[in-house]
C-alpha cells in the first residue's frame, strides 16, 4: 500500500491506495503550518480504512511549503549570489531583474568572479581561487548562510562551479551551498535566478522536511518519504533537502498524472479546479507537456523544469461580485476559510461554491442557505466560469486536433458536462475529486538530461545513445528500478550560428519506485 498526500492552498487530499485501487480518500482543510493538515489527513484515512501502518510501503507528498515561502517572501535565507563569467557579462550582475522586496528578503549580496566556459567547453577564463576566497569572507562576514554558484555555459561543463564550491565551503563550512548546472537549463540569468531562489530556500527545506517526517513517524509509519516534483515524478526527502525549487509545480502536475492514470486518456487538456484556482494544462502520452520557454516565478524569470499549465482566479472559494451580465468570478478567493466563510456554511461571502449547490451540481453544506439567489446570478455566474475555462483549455491548444478534457479536482462541479467554448465533452473520472493525491501516490522516478553537445560527423547515434543511457543512469541513481525504465521523452535541436554543429540534446527517462519488502 502507499499513501498519497496532496497540499492545496485550500485543502489537503490524501488517498490510501493499494497498487491503482483506491482503498480510502480523504479531503480536509489546509492549516496555516500545513505539517498538522497532513497529520489529520493521515488520521482521517486511519479511521476511514484502518490499516497497519507496516504495510504502507511508501509516503508521497506533494507540497506548497516552498512557493508559497518564496510568494510571501518569508522564511528565506540571506543568500548570496556568486557568478564566474568575468570579464564577460559585467554589464548584468546577478539579481538585477529581481523584485526589491524580494532581494530584500533574501539580504541579496551579488559577487563576480572569473570563469566561466564557451558553448563547446572552452574557458573564458581562469579560475581565480584568491578572487573567490575575498569574496566567501565578505559573505561571511555579513552574515550569509547560503550561497549560489553560476558560471557561464555551465551545463556544458561544470568544473568551475565545482571547484568554486569547494573553496566556499573550505572558507565558510556552515554554508549551504547551490550549484546551477544541477537546477537550470541552458541560459545564464535565468539558471542563475532559480539556483539564488534554490538557495534562499534551503533552510526551510531542512526544516519542512523534518517536520513531515516526524508526521510521517508520528503516524506510525516507517516507511520512506518522497516529495513529488514538477516534472510528476519523486524525490527522496535528501533530494529535496538540497533542491526545493524542484517542487514549485507539483500541485498540477500531481492532479495531470492522477487524471491519466484515472480517465485511461494519455493526451488530453486537465483542467484542475481547486478552492484558489483552476490550473489547465496538457498531457502528453501520459505525462505533462514541459514548458518550453522562461517561466516567471514570483516576478523571477526562470528556466528549470515546469510544467506548461495556465492558471487562471477561479475555484470553489472564488467570490462572486455583481449581478446579471456583469457578474464576476474570482481571481480572489477566501482558500481555506471556505468552510467558515461561504453562505452554505453559515459564512456571509458568496462563493463559486455557492452558486454549484444553488444550481444543484453539488451537494456541500446547507442548499436551503442559498435557496434566495438569484437563478439568473446562479446563471450567469456558472456561465461565467465556463466561458473562462473554455478558454484556458483553447489558449493550451497547440493544433486543430481533438483534445478530450478531464476535469479534476473538488471546484471541477462547477464545470458544465460539455464545454461549448472549446467544443469538448468533460469527462469526470471516478475519484476525480483527490486525482491530485492520487497523482503524487502513484509517481515514478526520473532521470534527465538536457545539455549542448558538439556532434562530429558521423557520431550523431552514438552521441544520442550516450545521452540516453545517462538519462536512464540518472534514473536507476534516484531509485527507479532498472528493469522499468524508459526513455519517455527525446528532443534534439540544432544551434544555429554557433561552430561544430552544436545541438541542444535533451532526454527524459522514467521508471517505477524501487520499494522494499
Amino acid at each position: 500500500m502507499r499513501i498519497g498526500i496532496d497540499v492545496g492552498g485550500t485543502n489537503t487530499d490524501a488517498v490510501l491506495l493499494d497498487g491503482v485501487q483506491v482503498l480510502a480518500s480523504i479531503k480536509t482543510s489546509t492549516t496555516a503550518d500545513v505539517t498538522s493538515g497532513i497529520v489529520a489527513a493521515m488520521a482521517a484515512l486511519q479511521s476511514q480504512r484502518p490499516f497497519a501502518p507496516g504495510d504502507v510501503q511508501a509516503v508521497m507528498i506533494g507540497t506548497t511549503h516552498f512557493i508559497n515561502a518564496l510568494i510571501e517572501a518569508r522564511r528565506l535565507a540571506p543568500t548570496a549570489a556568486l557568478r564566474l563569467s568575468l570579464p564577460a557579462g559585467a554589464s548584468l550582475p546577478p539579481l538585477v531583474d529581481w523584485p526589491q522586496r524580494l532581494v530584500d528578503a533574501i539580504a541579496g549580496r551579488s559577487y563576480m568572479a572569473h570563469g566561466g566556459h564557451e558553448f563547446d567547453g572552452r574557458h573564458i577564463a581562469e579560475l581565480d581561487e584568491a578572487e573567490l576566497r575575498k569574496a566567501a569572507d565578505d559573505m561571511g562576514r555579513a552574515g550569509i548562510r547560503s550561497v549560489a554558484i553560476s558560471s557561464v555555459f555551465s551545463p556544458v561543463n561544470a568544473e568551475f562551479e565545482a571547484r568554486a564550491a569547494e573553496i566556499i565551503a573550505e572558507e565558510l563550512p556552515d554554508v549551504a551551498i547551490s550549484l546551477s548546472h544541477e537546477i537550470g537549463r541552458i541560459g545564464l540569468l535565468e539558471r542563475e535566478n532559480a539556483t539564488i531562489i534554490n538557495a534562499a530556500l534551503r533552510e526551510l527545506a531542512a526544516t519542512i522536511v523534518d517536520g513531515l517526517g516526524a508526521a510521517v513517524t508520528g503516524a506510525g509509519i516507517g516507511a520512506p518519504l518522497y516529495l513529488s516534483q514538477n516534472d510528476g515524478t519523486l524525490m527522496d526527502v535528501d533530494f529535496a533537502r538540497r533542491y526545493p525549487v524542484a517542487t514549485f509545480a507539483s500541485g498540477p502536475t500531481n492532479s495531470m498524472r492522477g487524471a491519466a492514470v484515472l480517465s485511461g486518456l494519455g493526451t488530453c487538456a486537465v483542467v484542475d479546479v481547486g478552492g484558489t484556482t483552476t490550473d489547465v494544462g496538457v498531457l502528453r502520452d501520459g505525462f505533462p507537456r514541459e514548458a518550453t520557454t522562461d517561466i516567471s516565478v514570483a516576478g523571477i524569470r526562470t528556466n528549470f523544469r515546469m510544467p506548461d499549465v495556465l492558471s487562471i482566479g477561479i475555484g470553489g472559494g472564488s467570490r462572486i461580485r455583481g449581478t446579471g451580465a456583469e457578474v464576476t468570478v474570482g481571481p480572489d478567493s477566501v482558500g481555506y476559510e471556505l468552510t467558515s466563510q461561504a453562505l452554505v456554511f453559515g459564512g456571509t461571502t458568496l462563493t463559486a461554491t455557492d452558486v454549484a449547490v444553488a444550481a444543484g451540481r453539488a451537494d456541500i453544506g446547507d442548499a436551503a442557505r442559498v435557496a434566495h439567489l438569484d437563478p439568473e446570478l446562479v446563471r450567469y455566474a456558472l456561465d461565467r466560469v465556463s466561458r473562462d475555462v473554455s478558454d484556458a483549455v483553447e489558449r493550451m491548444r497547440t493544433s486543430a486536433d481533438p483534445l478530450p478534457v478531464v476535469a479534476v479536482g473538488g471546484g471541477s462541479v462547477l464545470l458544465p458536462d460539455f464545454l461549448d467554448g472549446a467544443g469538448e465533452q468533460v469527462h469526470r473520472p471516478e475519484n476525480y475529486a483527490v486525482a491530485n493525491a492520487i497523482g503524487a501516490a502513484i509517481a515514478q522516478i526520473s532521470g534527465k538530461v538536457d545539455r549542448v553537445y558538439a556532434i562530429e560527423p558521423g557520431r550523431r547515434e552514438s552521441v544520442v545513445d550516450q545521452a540516453k543511457q545517462e538519462a536512464v543512469d540518472r534514473a536507476v541513481a534516484a531509485g527507479a528500478v532498472p528493469s522499468s525504465v524508459t526513455i519517455v521523452d527525446f528532443d534534439e535541436v540544432p544551434i544555429p550560428y554557433l561552430p561544430g554543429n552544436a545541438t541542444r540534446i535533451r532526454v527524459s527517462a522514467v521508471g517505477d519506485l524501487q520499494v522494499e519488502g
